[in-house]
């Protein structure tokens, strides 16, 4: 496989605000998801989860998020799926659904016709190991304001309360397998 900054590279300006962002904030997830699998014992596929991890958030730029540098037309949440058209484009299928999988605790059909997203009506829960261990490893992450600085388990906890029941649920379980 292609190193993931190489393929970053690809897609991104190396040196402009909008590349650090995105490198600093998928080096913290990588790290943070490495951690759970050393931490935990997880047996999973270190280097996948390494790499897919690096390249969960490669669709921002194609979204509108002026506050972390993204100048697209598309609402930000198109950033998942955005990615995996990207990475099916690179041939790597299993990092493209880890990208369109760890948007909040994933989102369920229910909730993008519920929020009227503007998104396919499927499923983006994350389903494997490696997919749940990345989105929840996101989560204490930005990519606004204090990036380097991990959430407390906490501010998670509250974000993932204002997104609805269901959202919480799902991060709980989570937080169950990785914190």
């Amino acid at each position: 496989m292609t190193e993931p900054l190489d393929i970053i590279k690809k897609y991104y300006k190396p040196g402009t605000p909008l590349y650090e962002t995105l490198v600093i904030h998928s080096v913290k997830v990588r790290d943070k998801a490495l951690e759970c699998i050393d931490r935990r014992g997880i047996e999973v596929n270190r280097d996948f989860v390494a790499s897919a991890a690096m390249l969960h958030d490669i669709g921002i730029f194609r979204c509108d998020a002026p506050d972390i540098f993204c100048t697209g037309d598309l609402p930000y949440i198109c950033h998942g799926i955005e990615g995996r058209k990207i990475l099916e484009a690179e041939h790597l299928p299993r990092h493209a659904l880890v990208c369109e999988r760890h948007t909040g605790s994933g989102l369920t059909v229910e909730d993008i016709i519920r929020q009227n997203l503007p998104l396919p009506h499927r499923d983006m829960t994350p389903q494997t190991l490696e997919e749940k261990l990345i989105c929840y490893a996101d989560k204490f992450y930005s990519k606004s304001g204090d990036i380097r600085t991990e959430k407390s388990f906490d501010r998670v906890l509250r974000s993932m309360e204002r997104h609805g029941a269901d959202t919480l649920a799902r991060f709980l379980t989570l937080h169950s397998l990785f914190g």
